[in-house]
């Protein structure tokens, strides 16, 4: 019964996602236009899903502190944590540039107009808030009610599949851009059952994103608009390069993604100790821990013997008195001598 109700909430879960895409693109195209259209459309889109999942966990499973359990928690050490996912991100991306230009060629062209320039922290913000958006979206409220109805396993998978799927219509989109997208949701979803928060999948999310674009100017999914100041173009075979879909349609991509996954799961060690230990719930009877302890010891001690009381009786005090109080009588036929001498 309980995996049914957590399968009802995942599916409520998938149709408001679709439906906050829907209002988030309408309203962001009433609010702005041009370049900051993207930033709006996602800034909304993370914002109605913030608040719609964090009333779907009050409401179906009573959790008080909602957006902290959807992987939002703001713990000790979080922002290393986004660190430690932005250090991934940035590698794994700069290993794919430098497989393609040691076997294939990058052709590089920069813009420097000033307006370029000032379009890098707006297209670095768009990437960013996205990126959140998504891990929310797939790595959040949920995913965690889709473990619940089946198990982390093929909850990974279904929603690895889903995360393929709508990247599948991107320009440039193939069969391996469809895998490394795939892959890439398994990654992001190691990266939160390792650590039960965002943090760091967001991080190698958003890093990935950003290096891709901004600093090496390659596509994006298929997308270069994300490429103000430093546009490449890669030469060499497609199973190289992904030709117009970018690094992630190659076999590249594929290996690469494969690798930060085993690098995820050793990054995250500690953090998989400290944040991702079986959480133990109460059930059965219930027991008095401190009476089944005592019971325990008395067992391995053996059942404590009564002392009899030590019993001190002081014999003979009254003759012992009696002899010093009364006199000592002197013999009467005694005589006392004078001292020689005198």
């Amino acid at each position: 019964m309980n995996r049914i109700r957590s399968l009802a909430w995942f599916i409520i879960a998938a149709g408001y996602y679709i439906l906050a895409r829907n209002v988030a693109a309408t309203a962001a195209n009433g609010l702005s236009s041009g370049d900051w259209f993207y930033l709006a459309d996602r800034a909304i889109l993370l914002f109605l899903l913030v608040i719609g999942f964090a009333a779907m966990g009050y409401a179906g499973q009573r959790q008080r502190q909602p957006v902290r359990e959807m992987g939002l928690a703001i713990r000790p050490g979080w922002k290393r944590e986004f660190a430690l996912g932005s250090a991934i991100g940035w590698a794994g991306v700069t290993v794919c540039a430098l497989v393609i230009a040691l076997f294939g060629a990058l052709v590089i062209t920069f813009y420097t107009a000033w307006r370029q320039f000032a379009l890098i922290p707006l297209d670095l913000a768009t990437l960013l808030v996205a990126a959140l958006a998504e891990e929310v979206a797939f790595r959040g409220y949920a995913f965690q009610r889709l473990i619940e109805a089946i198990n982390p396993t093929f909850a990974t998978l279904l929603l690895s599949a889903l995360f393929a799927l709508i990247h599948i219509n991107n320009p440039g989109a193939s069969t391996a851009s469809t895998l490394v997208t795939f892959l890439a949701g398994v990654l992001f979803s190691v990266a939160y059952l390792r650590t039960r928060a965002l943090w760091v999948g967001w991080g190698i999310h958003f890093a990935w994103n950003a290096s891709m674009a901004v600093l090496f100017g390659l596509p994006l999914s298929g997308l270069t608009r994300f490429s103000p100041v430093i546009a490449s173009t890669a030469i060499g075979p497609t199973w190289l390069t992904g030709f117009d879909y970018g690094p992630e349609g190659s076999a590249v991509g594929i290996v690469v993604i494969l690798a930060l996954v085993i690098v995820t799961i050793y990054a995250t060690r500690n953090l998989k100790h400290q944040y991702a230990q079986p959480v133990i719930v109460a059930a059965g009877i219930p027991v008095d821990i401190d009476a089944m302890a005592r019971r325990q010891h008395e067992a391995a001690m053996g059942p404590a013997m009564p002392v009899e009381p030590q019993i001190v009786q002081i014999s003979g005090m009254q003759s012992a008195n009696q002899q010093v109080s009364e006199p000592v009588s002197k013999p009467e036929n005694e005589i006392i001598e004078p001292p020689q001498g005198s």
